[in-house]
């Protein structure tokens, strides 16, 4: 369903973002079906319900760096942005999702928000803007990494719109962005 098929109620973002999100649509069908990719996009949608995937990447750098209090400050973090835009953010939007339950070949979780903006790839950006904060490089690329392919693996999967994936991009990094004030303002940003 396209945003002109959207019941009324629901917000339409415009002819451009439809020209855009078809457009996107487009060049990953032409990925689709190739095993590899539908691998890894189908798994990466998986790891990233509920975070799953940052709350690991949390546990393990919590264990080898010692720092048990970044994990726990992670988590609340995490949950903070969940909340804000699963409960906040998307009940602005009643946008409906480019398929019901996503695309038959690749099966994922039917959630239960609207489409606009993909929480996965939002709890993925800011989940590897906080962690390349305090990781530095060379990991900040591989956490970004990561979060491309979990927030691209929305698209590719068919239950987001492509700009619902740049939206939620921008909404992970503005929320980190205020969680690092936050987290300054607290004392929390030298946290071991």
């Amino acid at each position: 369903m396209t945003d002109s098929d959207a019941v009324p109620g629901q917000h339409q973002l415009g002819p451009a973002v439809e020209k855009f999100d078809d457009t996107v649509d487009a060049v990953l069908e032409r990925v689709r079906g190739n095993p590899i990719a539908d691998r890894v996009f189908t798994t990466a949608s998986h790891v990233g319900d509920f975070s799953l995937i940052w709350h690991v990447i949390s546990l393990v750098r919590g264990r080898a760096k010692r720092s048990p209090r970044q994990v726990v400050v992670f988590a609340v973090m995490l949950g903070l942005e969940s909340l804000i835009v699963n409960q906040g953010v998307k009940r602005l939007f009643r946008r409906t999702r480019p398929t019901p339950a996503g695309d038959s070949r690749l099966p994922v979780r039917q959630p239960s928000t609207s489409s606009f903006p993909s929480g996965h790839a939002s709890s993925a950006t800011f989940a590897a803007s906080t962690l390349s904060r305090w990781d530095g490089q060379p990991l900040g690329t591989l956490w970004y990494l990561i979060a491309s392919i979990v927030g691209t693996s929305r698209a590719y999967v068919r239950i987001h719109h492509a700009s619902d994936v740049v939206a939620g991009v921008v909404t992970g990094r503005i929320l980190a962005i205020i969680a690092r004030r936050a987290m300054r303002r607290f004392g929390l940003d030298r946290l071991r």
